[in-house]
């Protein structure tokens, strides 16, 4: 916290769990992952987040740079489905391990 401020900490992202790769019936598309959003349950509320940036954040067992705490970042590029999913696209495929896991969908950079 910065000294002098009183108050509650404001959170500058949403939660969303990722649900696994884009697929077909006999096909996965490993290049684009979806991902739940926590309170977006519609194809309308997902425009919003179009183009917001998110970020999968794990722990590795080896330091790198200080710290054992790594991050792929990604985008959110379309809604998928009716009910609020969206697809992303990471700046490198997410592993495996992540699904099921969190992530975290930022309110910047906004399109308007």
């Amino acid at each position: 916290m910065v000294k002098g401020r009183t108050g509650q900490r404001v959170r500058l992202y949403v939660r969303g769990t990722i649900l696994g790769y884009k697929r077909s019936k006999s096909n996965q598309y490993e290049n684009t992952s979806l991902v739940q959003i926590e309170g977006v349950n519609t194809k309308e509320d997902v425009a919003w987040y179009c183009g917001k940036r998110m970020a999968y954040i794990y722990k590795a067992k080896t330091k790198s740079s200080d710290t054992h705490y790594r991050c792929i970042w990604g985008k959110v590029t379309r809604p998928h489905g009716n009910s609020g999913v969206v697809r992303a696209k990471f700046k490198s495929n997410l592993p495996p391990e992540s699904m099921g896991r969190k992530v975290r969908v930022f309110m910047y950079p906004s399109s308007i």
